[in-house]
């Protein structure tokens, strides 16, 4: 299976990508069966326990919930007459004749002749009530429902710099570069768009940002660039977004085409795509504001997204918005006047850029003209387009409605919508199921090996920001703004990828549960830090739990404040969870026992806190301490660093500590 980030479901994945994406016992992910169902973010993102969102919405929820039903003998067949009735709604994409002659048939098959053009939708609708009540029911206490959880708690994993590697630079936003990334974990590419704290701040665009972060997160349409990530870095949020390497439409018109255009046949998909794209934000009251030809990029494959939202807004339902915003020449009459809208500008706006796809510039302003922006706002309010032999009629007549200046009479508003616009002649030849369906072969497929983009040389450096400084306000609005994974995307990224296929494993090959969904089995200890460069040179870890004390060590008393939160004697995770009587946490902690040179044992559970004599020996495996000192009584302090004392794997210990229990004296 290909996808976008490689030739090969191996290609790219880091050498560790199964421990990157390793579930946590199931134990530890119950607190999400408390939690689903409320706010995961602070604004308009919830989460619940509903057949509408694990199932519908949720693309691994319903590859589990798919699973379960077809292992179940009971709920199997409702599934496949489901599956069934959904392919045959594909009929219709491919040729309505088809759906006439399955009616027919279908006709035939049954005791009324007359069986209603509705009626494979209404028995959907009915498979679909019916696998909302029992079968989900049954689903949420099974095991599938258990790894369904595992995902959603690896899905909240933090992200990080760390997550990624970063490529070349693509591009140049408003605030930052936009440069390639791939996930290490999965292989997958997107493009980075950072947005530089300081400039930001210097320019107040925080809540332009999060305006188009949060738009980004309420849209998913494969004609709209989809939000993956979110995270921070000491000088910069980022956005991780679908990656377009075909480049966009500005490079395409004016650097490909020698002035001549697209042509009528190109036009017309990626004009059908984007009108697809803007019906889809215009559904989630979502109004543009900025479209035009550098706006739209190309993928791999050949079809076009919407990109860059950060001017985009929400309009009230019903209700309208204000606002002076956009780029002159794509922008509506009704924006340049500051006068109330809804979507008409939107519209407007995709009026110029199918004229400029067709004519190979802009309608108010042509080809490298130097012209004022006063100019091109008067021209765009006043005079009307021209058009050539490179327009045909119903083009022409798309054009023209399109851009009406009185947004009354414009195509598109007040009512129909995108309908209007995909009702025109000059779409005539659009099947729009498909096209919505992907299954439509774009015009124009990019040279894989070709850049389309400025050379990394080309691309102006922003010049460094002075005199701003970051305040606690700021941390806090970069804290609200980097959410980590978004659900879907994340979710579409693991099944593209393979990762979940790879990694859904219940049974082990000896039949057993698998250890992490299995609850008779505590969660193991999570890891301790690998600490920092000190500890890496000088300290080698060892297996706490295998360590023993050591006759040369005297009465130590270790600050409680030094011992590491997962060795304490807290409640297990499971114990903080409620599952007391499943594993009770009767463990105690290793490093107390070294600390008070006491074997902890069934005749002494209690050793005393603190002791002034010498520990007795303790039988060990590996080479008592003290041998080392017999052995080579000039060792020096910094030799013996190295050498086999237990208490070298405590993590806890300070180099004050380890230095007052192990300095050797001098024979």
């Amino acid at each position: 299976m290909k996808f976008s980030g490689g030739l090969d479901k191996d290609k790219g994945r880091s050498k560790k990508w199964r421990t990157l994406l390793a579930f946590q016992h199931i134990v530890s992910c119950e607190y999400l069966r408390n939690d689903l169902g409320k706010s995961i973010d602070f604004k308009k993102v919830t989460e619940d326990l509903t057949y509408g969102y694990i199932v519908v919405q949720q693309p691994i929820g319903k590859r589990l919930f798919w699973m379960f039903c077809k292992n179940n003998s009971h709920f199997s067949p409702v599934l496949r007459l489901f599956d069934l009735i959904n392919e045959s709604q594909w009929l219709d994409i491919i040729g309505p004749d088809n759906v006439s002659e399955f009616i027919r048939l279908l006709s035939d098959a049954t005791e009324n002749e007359d069986v209603p053009e509705g009626f494979l939708k209404l028995v959907a609708r009915e498979l679909e009530d019916y696998l909302e009540g029992e079968p989900f029911s049954c689903f949420l206490n099974s095991l599938y429902f258990d790894r369904y959880l595992q995902w959603k708690a690896l899905e909240k994993t933090p992200v990080t710099k760390h997550t990624f590697r970063m490529y070349r630079v693509l591009g140049k936003g408003g605030f930052g570069e936009v440069c390639a990334c791939q996930v290490r974990a999965t292989g997958k590419l997107y493009a980075c768009k950072k947005l530089e704290k300081k400039r930001m701040k210097k320019r107040h665009g925080e809540n332009m940002a999060l305006t188009e972060k949060e738009i980004l997160q309420k849209v998913n349409s494969p004609f709209v660039v989809n939000l993956a990530y979110t995270f921070e870095t000491k000088d910069a949020l980022c956005l991780v977004l679908t990656i377009m390497n075909g480049g966009d439409l500005k490079f395409h018109i004016h650097n490909m085409t020698n002035a001549t255009g697209l042509g009528e046949n190109r036009s017309r998909f990626y004009a059908a795509e984007i009108a697809l794209g803007l019906e889809h934000m215009h559904s989630k009251h979502i109004v543009y504001r900025d479209l035009k030809p550098e706006n739209i990029l190309i993928d791999d494959q050949g079809h076009v997204r919407i990109s860059d939202l950060g001017l985009a807004v929400e309009v009230p339902v019903g209700g309208t918005v204000k606002g002076r915003v956009g780029t002159a020449g794509y922008m509506a009459p009704e924006v340049v006047m500051n006068m109330r809208y809804s979507f008409s500008p939107d519209w407007f706006s995709y009026g110029c850029l199918v004229y400029e796809m067709i004519m190979g510039h802009a309608p108010f302003r042509k080809r490298k003209e130097r012209v004022k922006r006063e100019e091109v706002d008067r021209r765009v309010c006043e005079e009307l387009e021209e058009y050539n032999s490179q327009f045909s009629e119903n083009a022409k007549k798309l054009c023209r409605l399109l851009l009406q200046k009185d947004p009354a009479h414009r195509l598109g508003y007040p009512d129909n919508g995108a309908e209007a616009v995909k009702a025109q002649p000059w779409f005539a030849q659009i099947n729009w199921a498909r096209l919505e369906a992907g299954l439509e072969e774009p015009p124009f497929t990019p040279d894989p090996h070709a850049v389309y983009a400025k050379d990394v040389l080309d691309i102006e450096q922003f010049s460094t920001v002075k005199g701003v400084t970051i305040e606690t306000q700021d941390m806090e609005f970069y804290q609200r703004f980097c959410s980590g994974a978004v659900s879907i995307p994340w979710q579409n990224e693991m099944i593209e990828t393979e990762c979940f296929d790879d990694l859904n494993e219940f049974y082990q090959p000896n039949g057993e549960l698998v250890e992490n969904l299995d609850r008779r089995k505590p969660p193991p200890d999570p890891p301790l830090p690998r600490g920092n460069m000190f500890h890496r040179l000088f300290f080698r870890r060892q297996n706490i739990d295998t360590c023993k004390p050591s006759t040369s060590c005297t009465g130590l008393s270790v600050p409680q404040s030094t011992i590491p939160l997962s060795m304490s004697n807290s409640p297990s995770p499971a114990a903080v969870n409620g599952a007391e009587d499943l594993f009770p946490a009767t463990r105690t902690s290793p490093l107390n026992s070294v600390a008070n040179c006491e074997t902890v044992s069934a005749e002494n559970p209690n050793p005393p806190t603190e002791s002034t004599e010498p520990c007795p020996p303790a039988e060990s495996s590996a080479q008592p301490f003290s041998k080392v000192i017999d052995n080579e009584p000039d060792l020096p302090t910094t030799q013996l660093m190295n050498s086999h004392h237990p208490l070298r794997s405590q993590r806890g210990l300070t180099t004050t500590h380890f230095f007052r229990c192990c300095t050797v004296p001098k024979h």
